[in-house]
């Protein structure tokens, strides 16, 4: 599955140019965008407001359990990145915080300096070399690349928590992923909200966003990392370029 997933991504992502994606597909990536807003605006929106409003005694553990039930598809990633380092540590975490912070509610690991190794699927591409590929807005999941695309589908499928995982983790662990959604809404709703309503062309304000945070996540910073790198494209905000 591992070998198909990077012959796809490398497949898809062969026609970049330059460190920095295309967006070949912008017309159809602004009709994304624009119903992910609506899905926003109708929807997570709303939900991150009730969620800010949570003591932090509820948000807390939510995030904590969400948190760890992520760490196995880590630990995994980071043995294919090879590094040794940070899957130990994220196995380290996992198996503390499963233990001691029952079942990840509570952050032992954290508290005696264990921080997660946050990686994933497609920064594991990025490591073996596959190009980023053209820039992708998915429906209900926001920005992406083809191989950051890829990653995700990957993680999905790839994902071990089923086999070193408690139960209680399986059963509840997409549960606490979509909380922490909802949570991680409200905690950044201002900022969102300055994006994807206040600014003059949301859709290439998150592009750029976007594809700045992926560069300093995968260690790619530049000189000219904070540049747009379609700022010389006069883009129709209807879907065109001109």
């Amino acid at each position: 599955m591992i070998v198909i997933a990077a012959t796809a991504a490398i497949s898809v992502a062969a026609c970049t140019r330059g460190p920095n994606p295309d967006d070949p597909f912008e017309a159809t990536n602004r009709q994304i965008h624009e119903f992910n807003k609506g899905l926003d605006s109708g929807v997570l929106r709303q939900a991150g407001g009730f969620a800010a409003s949570v003591p932090d005694e509820i948000r807390l553990p939510v995030t904590n359990f969400a948190d760890n039930v992520a760490l196995p598809g880590m630990v995994l990633n980071g043995l294919l990145q090879g590094d040794i380092g940070g899957a130990a540590t994220n196995t380290l975490r996992f198996v503390i915080n499963s233990t001691w912070g029952l079942l990840g509610i509570a952050d032992p690991a954290g508290e005696i300096g264990l921080p997660a190794q946050d990686t994933d699927f497609g920064e594991t591409l990025a490591v073996w070399g596959v190009p980023a590929g053209a820039y992708l807005e998915l429906p209900g999941l926001g920005p992406s690349t083809q191989r950051d695309a890829v990653g995700r589908l990957v993680d999905l499928i790839i994902d071990p928590l089923d086999r070193v995982g408690h139960r209680a983790m399986i059963e509840y662990g997409t549960a606490a992923r979509i909380a922490e959604l909802m949570i991680d809404r409200g905690a950044f709703g201002d900022t969102l909200d300055s994006i994807l309503y206040d600014s003059a062309d949301s859709y290439a304000q998150t592009r750029l966003i976007y594809l700045q945070n992926r560069q300093f996540d995968l260690g790619q910073t530049a000189d000219d990392a904070y540049i747009d790198p379609y700022s010389d494209i006069d883009a129709d905000p209807s879907g065109g370029l001109q």
